[in-house]
């Protein structure tokens, strides 16, 4: 018989000599979980042998309390919070803290005071003496305000008519125990609260209970490391081969690797029970990953906080965008959750989308939504979007103050408006996050605090945070579950995964209030305690169960990690009586061999596409045809497969606005005073600044950098001047500025869009504003061919003559290129033509671009240079 089956036939016999069979339902039974009313059961019909039976009272004491009935109301635990909030904010004692989460640890604090209510102080000054004589202190100020500040917000709480869960649980208790008439057996495996151990006491003073505590029915598993550090080094223990194992990964992803390996290991071996105690859910994340990966469902007993859940973003983005005057990056996040407008298709979704990017990416719109409005005047598939974001928006205005209930009913009334709800409604756990959203409203409709929009938003955020979400829909043979949960359990497998020093014990943070000293002293539970439960936890559930890995990350982050002191203890036993510490030696063959199986994939080669003909282009830019030069690769990536990056929207004015408005600034400039030596210096300069100011105005407005740049531009203006008249002595004049040009070549069209034509005479001169460096331009025509812009220019204009002209630093310097011009144009005209034949010819384009080239080149991870054989 297993080990598990023979104690409860022990519990069985126990429960049958204090109460024949076979009427039993005048005992009550409390059980750790529901979990353990199956095998109880089997037990008490083997032992009572009879073909039927009537069963006792099997329940959990929480399940038993709730169902005694109260004569004053409970208040949620959503109005407790509101109504201490308002205590701690009307005080003014942390006007710079969190309140919500100090709300939060106070609520824990009450509560376990409550449950030590027969120990505690009855008036402030008798607590905060015995809070002070706890920190073995003097009288000292801030603890006393501490002390009192507990004391007297917890009594604040208490006065009211609602009771709070503590209290309610307390009472609850109490009643139970007065009414105690029939025999109670009680299943534990570790130490109860202060609060159910008086119940306890209590409920033995008026009827018969027996507890059946694990610790002191398995001799083998009891007393150990509980014992001295010297008692221990003298204990020994039952081999353990074969049923407990230990995996000391070397990263987090082979820990979820090994583990999910002995899963499948396990199932297919026949095990049909497998219990997974997730104490890192870092790992349990990863490792659910890769057993959905290979096909199995994991059912969830602990779930996961509203607050990690998707369902939970689409709220927050909704709520981000609102608050941020929907800055563009968060309007767009918000837009693409699957679950807004889930009364549109999901096409017609993400073609609004997709527009709404394209035009804010082109227009450099950061946030507004009348902005946004403005801008898709002619989209009308971005119309009705919009429309319903204004409408969501206006019903929570942030301006304005209101209840907790207002806000919700609020945002429910937005989410209907953009059909979130709808989404969510599609969505088990969006269904119960809509219930939840509900029934917080409800329960604080007679709550009448005022709270501004970013209180409520980090109200709801803790809300949500506190609240967990089960998925009932998968029943599987492998789950996840807790070590408190695994009380009195049998699994045919279990797995302790992350058993790490920083995770078991996982001794809860106490927060900001009273140290552990104070809290024994207040007989509160302490850290230790805590720990204490888990320990004897993690041995009832070894004492139960024979088949166990535990497993954990002996380097993290380049750290060396610590095992458990538990199971590093129980570890150095069996080490110490066998000779054996445990050690997995199946799994590292499993995973090496699993990726010896992995796919390889071929090497990357230095890329040389051939291009269809179809979609070779019939016409190409300069910067296309400068691209080509540089990269034939680049040429093929950017524009054959239109694989450019998307434009961002610009936050801030960068150095091609500041190009952009030069050039637009000049135009204006030279259109109204084509001849600027028939001006006097002071006149022109004048008259520049004045355009500049023009042309700057709009970025003034937007952008506070913009002055610099403008002043940056005033520094040049002088030479500028200085240099247009020494231009017109020489017989140059101004002619045009940013005419396009369309050439038809043999089998391809060169477009582009020059910055502007002078003439001396009927020779022709193209020149192309820079505002760079004359030494960067330079290093441009260093090698004739390479940068192209220039000859294109100068033969779509039929020029002599062409120059980069270098506006910086105050300086204005023409730059050009070495050798005869006229030629040099019709090289490049003569080359662009035969490249274009080859490539429709069927030759490759090789990524062959220079490392100056391939160093700023986006299509680097495309092309993938570095990793090519």
């Amino acid at each position: 018989m297993s080990p598990p089956a023979a104690l409860f036939d022990r519990i069985a016999l126990r429960i049958l000599a204090a109460h024949p069979a076979p009427d039993l339902r005048d005992i009550t039974v409390l059980l750790p979980n529901y979990h353990v009313v199956q095998p109880l059961a089997q037990a008490l019909m083997r032992a009572a042998q009879r073909p039927a039976l009537l069963l006792p009272q099997m329940v959990t004491l929480n399940e038993w309390a709730q169902g005694i009935a109260l004569e004053s109301p409970v208040a949620a635990d959503s109005q407790r919070s509101a109504l201490l909030y308002q205590q701690l904010r009307k005080q003014k004692w942390f006007e710079q803290a969190d309140l919500w989460s100090m709300t939060q640890e106070l609520l824990v604090l009450f509560d376990e005071l409550t449950h030590s209510l027969a120990d505690l102080p009855g008036d402030a000054d008798a607590f905060a003496a015995a809070v002070q004589q706890a920190y073995q202190a003097r009288k000292n100020s801030t603890l006393q305000l501490e002390a009192r500040l507990v004391f007297e917000l917890w009594h604040a709480m208490q006065s009211g008519e609602e009771l709070d869960a503590g209290r309610a649980y307390q009472q609850r208790l109490a009643k139970l125990a007065e009414q105690a008439r029939q025999p109670l057996f009680v299943l534990r495996t570790s130490d109860w609260c202060a609060l159910e151990q008086r119940f306890l006491d209590e409920y033995a003073g008026r009827a018969a209970v027996e507890v059946f505590d694990l610790r002191k029915m398995d001799a083998q598993w009891g007393s150990l490391l509980h014992e001295s550090s010297a008692g221990l080094r003298s204990q020994s223990i039952a081999s353990l081969g074969g049923k407990l194992g230990f995996f000391a990964a070397t990263s987090l992803e082979q820990e979820a690797r090994a583990a999910a390996m002995q899963v499948r290991l396990w199932l297919q071996a026949g095990k049909r029970d497998i219990a997974i105690v997730a104490q890192d859910r870092v790992v349990a994340r990863r490792m659910r990953a890769l057993l959905e990966r290979a096909e199995i469902m994991v059912a969830d007993e602990t779930g996961w906080t509203f607050a990690t859940l998707s369902v939970s973003t689409v709220l927050d983005r909704w709520l981000t965008a609102l608050q941020s005057d929907f800055y563009h990056h968060d309007l767009l996040d918000l837009l693409k959750s699957p679950f807004i407008f889930a009364d549109m298709t999901a096409s017609e979704r993400k073609s609004a989308v997709y527009q709404l990017e394209q035009l804010l990416r082109k227009q450099g719109v950061v946030a507004g939504l009348e902005k946004f409005s403005a801008l898709v005047e002619h989209e009308t598939v971005l119309h009705q979007p919009l429309a319903r974001l204004r409408q969501a928006a206006a019903l929570l205005e942030q301006h304005k103050k209101r209840t907790l209930a207002e806000w919700l009913a609020a945002l429910r009334e937005s989410l209907q408006v953009l059909s979130i709800d709808s989404g969510l409604l599609q969505d088990d756990a969006g269904m119960q996050l809509l219930g939840a959203l509900e029934t917080w409203q409800q329960e604080l409709t007679a709550d009448e605090g005022r709270y501004r929009f970013p209180e409520w938003r980090r109200w709801l955020a803790q809300q949500l945070d506190t609240q967990t979400y089960r998925d009932n829909s998968i029943d599987s043979q492998v789950r996840f579950t807790h070590l408190a949960a695994t009380r009195w359990r049998a699994f045919d497998a279990v797995l302790l995964l992350g058993c790490d020093a920083d995770h078991l014990p996982s001794v809860a943070d106490g927060g900001r209030w009273f140290n552990d000293a104070v809290r024994s002293s207040l007989n509160l539970p302490t850290r230790a305690i805590n720990a204490e439960r888990q320990r004897d936890d993690l041995l009832s559930l070894l004492a139960l169960n024979d088949c166990v890995l535990v497993t954990w990350q002996k380097d993290r982050n380049g750290e060396a990690g610590l095992l458990s002191p538990y199971l590093e203890i129980l570890r150095d036993l069996h080490l110490l009586t066998w000779g054996d510490d445990l050690a997995e030696s199946e799994l590292p063959a499993y995973l090496a061999a699993e990726e010896a199986r992995a796919v390889e994939l071929p090497q990357s080669a230095q890329p040389a596409p051939v291009v269809q003909k179809e979609i070779i282009p019939t016409g190409v830019s300069i910067s296309a045809y400068n691209s080509l030069v540089a990269c034939p690769y680049q040429f093929y990536a950017r524009h054959i497969l239109r694989l450019n990056e998307l434009d961002e929207v610009q936050e801030g004015i960068e150095k091609r606005d500041y190009g952009e408005r030069v050039h637009a600034i000049l135009q204006r400039f030279h259109e109204r005073y084509p001849r600027v030596s028939e001006h006097s210096r002071d006149t022109m300069e004048v008259a520049l600044r004045q355009i500049s100011e023009e042309v700057f105005a709009d970025l003034l407005q937007q952008d506070f950098e913009a002055r610099a740049w403008l002043a940056r531009w005033f520094k040049a203006l002088p030479a500028y001047i200085e240099w247009q008249m020494v231009n017109e002595a020489q017989g140059w004049r101004y002619v045009e500025s940013e005419s396009a040009f369309d050439w038809e070549l043999e089998g391809v069209r060169l477009r582009g869009r020059i910055d502007r034509l002078d003439m001396n005479g009927q020779q022709k001169r193209v020149l192309d504003y820079k505002t760079q460096s004359d030494q960067v331009l330079r290093n441009k025509l260093r090698e004739p061919g390479e940068d192209v812009q220039l000859a294109c220019y100068a033969y779509a204009h039929e020029a002599a003559d062409a120059a980069f002209l270098s506006i910086e630093s105050g300086k204005v310097k023409s730059v050009e290129p070495e050798g005869d011009v006229p030629l040099l144009a019709q090289l490049n005209a003569e080359r662009l033509v035969q490249v274009m034949g080859k490539i429709r010819g069927g030759t490759g384009l090789p990524a062959n671009g220079i490392d100056q080239v391939c160093i700023h080149c986006e299509m680097r991870g495309v092309c993938r240079k570095g990793e090519w054989v």
